[in-house]
């Protein structure tokens, strides 16, 4: 179908992605400050497309709604970005056959760091 070869490495894909979901759980705090950054910047962004007063305050709403969703799901990029360096670096320092294994135990251990924080904090 395409003229060249592409390949993708599952082992990086997959380790990638478990650093990420790693760094996501047991980063609660910057997770948050990042959603509500984005959150505000939409609401603020989204102010000017209106001309009126009335028409913007008749779908504040629905407009909130859509925002946080939105700014939930764009915070998992700087996650991701930091969850690709960290796989990258256990490839560097353990070799290509570790990526996987420690991005399990990260994942493992960032839910328990995360779930006796919240256990600590009373939520």
């Amino acid at each position: 179908m395409f003229p060249f070869d592409i390949s993708l490495d599952l082992a990086i894909i997959t380790g990638s992605f478990l650093w990420t979901l790693a760094l996501y759980v047991a980063c609660a705090s910057l997770r948050e400050k990042v959603i509500d950054g984005l959150e505000k910047w939409f609401n603020f962004a989204q102010r000017y497309l209106y001309t009126s007063e009335k028409d913007f305050e008749s779908t504040r709403q629905g407009r909130e709604s859509q925002n946080a969703f939105f700014a939930s799901l764009i915070s998992i990029i700087p996650f991701f970005i930091f969850g690709i360096l960290c796989n990258w670096s256990i490839e560097l320092g353990f070799g290509k056959s570790w990526q996987i294994s420690i991005g399990i135990l990260a994942c493992i251990s960032c839910g328990v760091y995360a779930l006796g924080r919240k256990d600590s904090q009373g939520e």
